[in-house]
């Protein structure tokens, strides 16, 4: 993939779609077209995103539905229980991935929704529903094993069912049943899993969240590795202050989605310059 661009979008709840949103927009006024990517990567709530702009579905569309009220939409949350949870499970000894399948195991013992229902959200919210041309890799996270996957359209697995398990936030959602296997969110592995962007010659990460408990190396670590020009766009205090803290609120959807078009501004010609 030499001479290639990529573009890594990481995980960050529903409020991370839409400050993801936010930020691609605000770039693309300030003449920054990110969606002109070789490759996309997408990790949880990057992997919606990722989905939608490999699929070509314009971004003042996408922009323009984060900022409609949720319409009934309940937030969900992951309590001080289910943090304590989560740093249990990679605390203990282990390697990375018998770490991650010890959080699988609670993930498949936890009472959640039904798969059945997350499955239909996510038929609902992707309005691309088969895989893209363009290259698109989906992460999740095995619950059994703690391997870690990458779905792409070569992988054989519907597109609806890779991005659900790559959203499907252990102890919150049900984990997602493709070809016998259970998987769960992918920002199990690393918050954005910058490293499947080797091999491009420029790589773009837009990540809401940068840490976390379970996190193999932060994204401008994994960026460092890479050896080539490469960027991370976080929030800042301020878009942090908007977004709020419960990333799992639609209600926070809008102030996101506004704070990210706002930092857009801020950050462009950084993002400009490894662009090319």
């Amino acid at each position: 993939m030499t001479g290639q661009r990529a573009l890594v979008l990481g995980g960050g709840g529903v409020t991370g779609i839409a400050w993801e949103i936010g930020i691609l927009h605000g770039l693309s006024q300030q003449g920054v077209d990110l969606t002109n990517a070789d490759l996309v990567v997408g990790t949880s709530a990057g992997s919606v995103v990722a989905t939608q702009l490999a699929g070509g579905v314009p971004l003042a569309g996408l922009y323009e539905s984060q900022l409609e009220p949720p319409d009934g939409e309940l937030p969900a949350r992951l309590t001080p229980w289910m943090l304590v949870r989560y740093a249990l499970s990679y605390a203990m000894p282990g390697t990375p991935a018998a770490k991650r399948a010890r959080l699988g195991r609670a993930a498949l013992k936890a009472r959640t929704p039904s798969e059945e229902s997350r499955l239909e959200v996510f038929d609902r919210r992707l309005s691309i529903k088969e895989w893209p041309e363009r290259p698109l890799k989906v992460t999740a996270v095995d619950t059994a094993t703690g391997k870690f996957v990458a779905f792409d359209r070569d992988s054989g697995v519907p597109l609806v069912k890779a991005v659900a398990s790559s959203c499907a936030v252990p102890l919150v959602w049900p984990p997602v049943t493709i070809d016998g296997h259970r998987y769960m969110d992918g920002g199990m592995r690393s918050v954005a899993n910058v490293d499947l962007a080797a091999g491009c010659s420029r790589v773009v990460v837009v990540a809401p969240l940068t840490r976390s408990a379970n996190v193999v190396a932060t994204p401008a670590a994994q960026a460092a590795k890479l050896g080539v020009p490469s960027i991370v766009v976080s929030p800042g205090q301020e878009e942090l202050t908007a977004i709020g803290k419960n990333v799992l609120d639609p209600a926070r959807r809008r102030p996101a989605a506004e704070a990210g078009l706002r930092q857009a501004a801020s950050v462009a010609d950084a993002v400009r310059e490894v662009w090319g």
